[in-house]
């Protein structure tokens, strides 16, 4: 009974007092900020500081062939996938506003700024197609959506934690 007890507390589905979910955000947010539309971002600073061909040339290579695999995944799929991931998060919202259920707020507020995030990213890679952007004006348009994509990252803490500490005071933590 002890052991049995300890593992369901190890993974409490009671998320804003579960030391893994706040792992879990904090990785979320520092991977979605490192890999900007799927490129990381050290390589878009060692071709930027460099300057080399080669590091150019790959930088160059690694924003086509994923800009091109987001577009090509919008294209083909992106209604279905908007529809899917719209009730995903309408159920998330009801289940966890509107019936008070921790875990699927928890999860909401994981999912929702990740399919802004989302959004922004299939826009971005739109207009790097469509302005056939390279070189420096192309280490603008991916820092100013890493900029972004880092503004959307800290909003979503700050409303996470302070989403999560009412949640702990109010519920969890002083058994309201």
């Amino acid at each position: 009974m002890d052991w049995y007890q300890s593992v369901f507390e190890l993974i409490d589905m009671r998320s804003f007092s579960n030391l893994w979910f706040w792992i879990a955000l904090a990785v979320l947010w520092s991977s979605v900020s490192h890999w900007v539309l799927g490129v990381p971002w050290d390589m878009a600073l060692r071709a930027r500081k460099r300057g080399d061909a080669q590091s150019v040339a790959d930088f160059h290579d690694m924003v086509r062939i994923n800009t091109n695999r987001i577009l090509y995944i919008t294209d083909e799929s992106g209604l279905l996938l908007a529809g899917f991931v719209s009730f995903v998060l309408t159920v998330c919202l009801l289940l966890g506003f509107l019936y008070n259920h921790e875990f699927a707020q928890a999860l909401f507020l994981l999912g929702f700024p990740t399919s802004v995030v989302a959004l922004l990213s299939m826009r971005t890679a739109r207009a790097i197609r469509r302005e056939d952007l390279a070189g420096e004006a192309l280490f603008k348009r991916m820092y100013r959506h890493r900029l972004t994509t880092q503004v959307i990252g800290m909003i979503s803490i700050f409303v996470t934690a302070m989403w999560g500490m009412l949640q702990n005071m109010t519920v969890g933590v002083l058994g309201g």
